[in-house]
């Protein structure tokens, strides 16, 4: 079974920067899309952003030029920088490897990002 390994969530103050942390195996990581999703408390999960292995980057309208998804292929981590954060960010974050076309791979534990104003 694979795993993700996520790590980075917290509780910050609105306007500041959390960065996350999503670890694969590499077999998965050089071929899988890697996303960050979100659920907060009563509401669907929603992509955050993903990256592709080439690099293409994809982003929710609402963290447009807040966030910044990265992946460090030698280390087989994915990032999301988060910066000027909102308490509307406030969510469990989840990491995601998925195939291109046809579904996921695996699903981190979820790491939770509590904004307070």
């Amino acid at each position: 079974q694979v795993q993700l390994m996520e790590s980075g969530g917290g509780l910050v103050q609105a306007g500041e920067s959390l960065r996350l942390s999503c670890a694969a195996p590499g077999s998965i990581f050089d071929i899988a899309v890697m996303g960050w999703y979100r659920q907060a408390p009563g509401k669907q999960r929603e992509l955050v952003a993903d990256i592709h292995s080439s690099g293409i980057t994809n982003y929710a309208d609402s963290v447009k030029g807040r966030f910044t998804i990265s992946r460090d292929n030698a280390k087989k981590t994915m990032y999301l920088q988060m910066n000027s954060l909102k308490p509307e960010d406030t969510a469990v974050y989840y990491c995601n490897a998925r195939r291109l076309i046809g579904g996921n791979y695996a699903w981190g534990q979820g790491t939770q990002v509590t904004v307070f104003s």
